[in-house]
């Protein structure tokens, strides 16, 4: 059984459509050839298996996983720059025991694995293990841009945030966005995967709206079975309620079966405009790299397909 959605075959266009169609295709392929993925220390081989059918340059998130050392997360660094990729680490505040440790990280980073770019979170531990609480205690310490770091990831919430309201979440994100400018580095925004794209766009549009003109990579999780991402829903906080599975794609009737993100995407391609800026998509692979990169070759195919189609259509 499989719950992704059929495609139909496409109606029948006027001249408006026909640029409207066009347009929303050529978003599809910007945010699929631009897209960054999380890799995992452990999963590196299951990468370097189907690393030639993945872009070159292509971002690769490594996450800072509580059961993986500092060594095996460099180890991770090396081999995503030596399969030419650009490897972004993830850098857990309150999990760092020492700022000695953190500037060591950052400076074999940077010497071993050629690392320009960083991810930085708060991390889910209720209490620090060192001197950092936050992702801001890392970024104002000035070690990565010391270091030659280029940009800096820091988390969006378009949804509901545990602890900071909606007010104090623009706050905090504004701040940290200023303080990474200001200390001569790029802010990346990266949002936590979501299930529903209206209050991704809406999201995005209220960012620009503020000022905040960076480049926003949103989080959508990969194929996988809809247990397995109900599972990681839960344990990430992230809302996941009947309503918004079925913008998904997904009947509450059919939870044995698989999902991807095809209709997410074709939404959020749909829904962007100039007005959004550089929004690019980022990639949770919880079904497994080789089935995401299939599902992605398959996409970007069906996005060529729709460009060539309107325009022999006028």
């Amino acid at each position: 059984m499989n719950t992704r959605l059929e495609r139909k075959p496409m109606p029948s266009l006027g001249d408006a459509d026909v640029d409207s169609a066009a347009a929303s295709t050529r978003f599809a392929r910007n945010i699929i050839d631009a897209y960054s993925l999380e890799v995992s220390a452990k999963s590196i081989p299951a990468l370097t298996a189907v690393a030639s059918r993945i872009l070159p340059a292509t971002a690769i998130s490594i996450p800072y996983l509580p059961g993986e050392s500092d060594e095996a997360r460099l180890a991770a660094a090396r081999a995503v720059r030596e399969l030419g990729f650009e490897p972004m680490p993830h850098l857990s505040a309150r999990r760092i025991a020492s700022r000695a440790e953190f500037e060591l990280f950052i400076e074999r980073a940077v010497a071993e694995a050629g690392v320009e770019r960083c991810l930085v979170i708060a991390g889910d531990s209720p209490h620090p293990k060192g001197p950092f609480s936050d992702s801001s205690s890392l970024i104002e310490t000035g070690v990565f841009e010391r270091a030659g770091m280029k940009v800096i990831g820091i988390g969006g919430h378009p949804e509901d945030h545990a602890v900071m309201s909606a007010p104090d979440r623009w706050n905090v994100l504004e701040r940290k966005c200023h303080t990474i400018e200001k200390r001569g580095m790029t802010p990346l925004i990266v949002t936590q995967f979501a299930f529903d794209a209206d209050p991704l766009l809406a999201w995005v549009k209220t960012l620009r709206e503020r000022g905040m003109e960076h480049p926003v990579r949103i989080g959508v999780p990969g194929p996988a079975g809809v247990a397995v991402l109900a599972r990681y829903a839960a344990l990430c906080g992230v809302s996941a309620c009947a309503s918004m599975w079925s913008k998904y794609g997904i009947s509450m009737g059919k939870l044995l079966g698989t999902a991807g993100p095809d209709l997410l995407v074709d939404r959020l391609a749909a829904g962007l405009t100039e007005a959004h800026g550089e929004v690019s998509l980022h990639f949770f692979p919880f079904g497994g790299i080789s089935p995401f990169v299939k599902w992605i070759e398959q996409y970007r195919a069906h996005a060529a397909r729709a460009i060539v189609m309107p325009t022999s259509a006028s």
